[in-house]
């Protein structure tokens, strides 16, 4: 039971579905007037139910929309750590490579100036394509011309990408996983 501060008496009933209203106590009418719920409140709670659902919605997608914003972008820095690596990994061994070609220069120019035989120099050649690679990859323009060349595949050969066996699936993963329980 409800009394406004129109002097109502609103009465609601045991299942909570209709609701009566008295005219005002102390007149004459009192005259009872079931209402269907659904009809009068439920209309309005119905749009803003739907408008809070809508907002929650709306909330959800830019929620995951940032969650996966933020999965490249970590996904994009870990690629460039990992590049970065090797990079630092092609440069340190490009030191041992100098080095090593360096002490076979001397040692090969020394024989070739005891021996007077210019074969004693023949493996500077491949030496010579070795170290004049990784300093090319170390730092020259390797990495860029491996990313152009990259891109031509990608654009022109996409044929020469498609994976061996059948494209993966959530089911295929599933029914793999059952199999290595067992």
């Amino acid at each position: 039971i409800y009394t406004s501060h129109l002097h109502h008496l609103v009465l609601l009933s045991r299942d909570h579905t209709r609701w009566a209203s008295f005219g005002r106590l102390g007149s004459r009418s009192k005259q009872l007037k079931w209402v269907r719920m659904g009809s009068l409140l439920g209309k309005q709670m119905q749009g803003i139910m739907d408008e809070n659902l809508k907002k929650q919605q709306q909330f959800m997608l830019n929620t995951q929309k940032m969650q996966l914003e933020r999965q490249m972008q970590m996904q994009l820095q870990l690629r460039q750590r990992m590049v970065a690596t090797q990079l630092a990994m092609t440069r340190e061994r490009m030191y041992w490579w100098a080095g090593f070609a360096t002490l076979a220069a001397i040692g090969l120019t020394a024989g070739y100036i005891k021996t007077k035989q210019p074969a004693v120099l023949s493996p500077l050649l491949p030496i010579g394509f070795l170290v004049g690679y990784q300093a090319d990859m170390a730092w020259g323009n390797k990495m860029e011309r491996i990313i152009a060349e990259t891109d031509s595949i990608l654009a022109k050969e996409p044929q020469l990408l498609v994976l061996p066996g059948t494209p993966l699936s959530i089911k295929l993963l599933d029914s793999e996983r059952a199999k290595a329980k067992k």
